[in-house]
């Protein structure tokens, strides 16, 4: 990557930017695993004050 002298600070940094989001290329998140669900006792399971 050669800098253009006529080329400004901001355009410098954008082309940058542009190509830093390039080599991302996808959305945020987009390589992890999905999180696992919240794993508790089920709604009823656990009330002993509700028990004979």
């Amino acid at each position: 990557m050669t800098d253009d002298p006529s080329e400004t600070p901001a355009q410098r940094a954008l082309r940058l930017k542009k190509a830093a989001q390039a080599a991302k290329s996808g959305f945020p998140g987009a390589g992890k695993p999905p999180k696992p669900l919240a794993g508790g006792p089920a709604a009823g399971a656990s009330k002993p004050w509700m028990k004979r």
